[in-house]
């Protein structure tokens, strides 16, 4: 079965309802990113800190202390099943889209193993591996791209002619 190209070909109604999917779901992506960025802030020290807690920092301006076993395995097991299925939804409608095949399974591949990267490493992290707040910057950051990606090929290939989009 043929599936490259095949957004393009689909009916009014399923490409309506794939708008509506990608762009709520972006919303809902994006807001979790705010989230993100308000709560732990985006450098490493930032990560550790709301996982680790801080009351050692007679500084700080908002004590916060290390999450429990259960607020972490809550947390991680939460995040990896949602965003598997986030990314198992957006991988299939990726499969329909005129892309280069490599790039292709990139975009569908590397958000899965971003997400395994990001929240294994929160857990590590709150095991006092330290180090791991690099892994999870970087597999957060490559897991975004990956998103933004997809929803913008998604998203062009939904209203672009046909005749434009045109990849081997």
């Amino acid at each position: 079965m043929q599936l490259n190209g095949m957004l393009s070909t689909f009916p009014k109604e399923i490409k309506m309802l794939i708008t509506a999917f990608i762009i709520v779901l972006s919303i809902g992506f994006y807001t979790g990113l705010l989230f993100v960025s308000e709560t732990s802030s985006v450098h490493p020290n930032g990560i550790e800190e709301q996982y680790l807690g801080n009351e050692a920092d007679e500084d700080a301006l908002i004590m916060k202390f290390k999450k429990s076993e259960q607020e972490m395995l809550t947390l991680v097991h939460g995040h990896i099943l949602s965003m598997s299925i986030i990314f198992f939804l957006v991988g299939v409608i990726l499969c329909t889209t005129k892309l280069p095949q490599k790039i292709k399974i990139i975009l569908i591949v590397e958000p899965f193993a971003s997400v395994l990267f990001t929240f294994g490493g929160l857990y590590f992290l709150w095991k006092n591996i330290l180090w791991m707040k690099y892994i999870v910057m970087i597999s957060g950051s490559l897991m975004t791209l990956s998103f933004t990606i997809s929803v913008v090929v998604i998203l062009y290939q939904l209203f672009v002619p046909r005749k434009i989009v045109q990849y081997k």
